[in-house]
């Protein structure tokens, strides 16, 4: 997480964070350091501090969604069906987004690909030029 949202192409304080379906390993609970998420609940509404500790924390996400809303915002979904991940296709559609008024979300799918959707351009091509080994949604292929 700490490379995916650097500080180098987004400041994360500059939104409000939506976290559903997540899987982790948290590499740091072997030093017995502890997330502050409570992974009994279906979704998480993180405080920028406590998400800030999550990305900064030594962790691999296998499977979850990864939202962000315009700070003044909170996330707009369907309460009945929770963003999610596994069994989903719809996450493969470039224009897909399972929290409405998200400005970017992330998904990542069996610790092995990570989606990254966009609807503000000028973040997406911050992200482009830092990755520069990201491609196109509609350009992968399985």
């Amino acid at each position: 997480m700490n490379n995916l949202l650097s500080n180098e192409w987004i400041d994360i304080s500059d939104y409000n964070w939506f976290l559903s379906d997540v899987d982790v390993i948290n590499y740091a609970d072997y030093e017995g350091k502890t997330l502050p998420l409570d992974f009994r609940e279906d979704y998480f509404l993180p405080s920028n501090e406590n998400f800030k500790e999550v990305v900064e924390s030594d962790i691999q996400i296998i499977w979850g969604v990864i939202s962000a809303v315009n700070k003044n915002e909170k996330p707009i979904f369907d309460k009945a069906n929770f963003p999610y991940v596994e069994g989903n296709d719809l996450i493969w559609e470039n224009n897909n987004f399972q929290v409405e008024n998200s400005i970017f979300e992330i998904t990542a799918w069996d610790s092995s690909y990570t989606i990254v959707k966009f609807k503000d351009q000028a973040l997406s091509k911050k992200f482009k030029s830092y990755f520069d080994e990201a491609i196109e949604l509609e350009k992968y292929k399985f």
